[in-house]
């Protein structure tokens, strides 16, 4: 599956729960992403949470989960649609 794809498809079930999040997010269901992110209990589902806690502007609870996902918290100069493709993208990556 490529990134396209994953934009468009309306069954995520078969996806990491990570995935899912994003394919919530990317629905407006930012509750059911945050949801989600949580219950992965996992470095990329901390990963996801802390996109989601940026996009809210929550920008230290941000920080903290970048930090748990091991990533560098993302700045002002990558936008919120670049950063979730970076992580689909990685993501999808790991699935095939």
């Amino acid at each position: 599956m490529n990134l396209a794809e994953l934009k468009n498809l309306e069954d995520t079930s078969t996806l990491s729960i990570a995935l899912q999040a994003l394919c919530e997010d990317r629905r407006g269901d930012w509750d059911r992403a945050h949801t989600l992110s949580q219950e992965a209990n996992n470095r990329d589902g901390d990963w996801v949470h802390a996109y989601l806690h940026r996009k809210e502007g929550d920008i230290g609870n941000a920080g903290y989960w970048y930090a748990r996902a091991g990533r560098d918290p993302q700045g002002a100069d990558v936008s919120l649609e670049a950063e979730w493709d970076t992580i689909a993208t990685e993501l999808l990556g790991r699935s095939e």
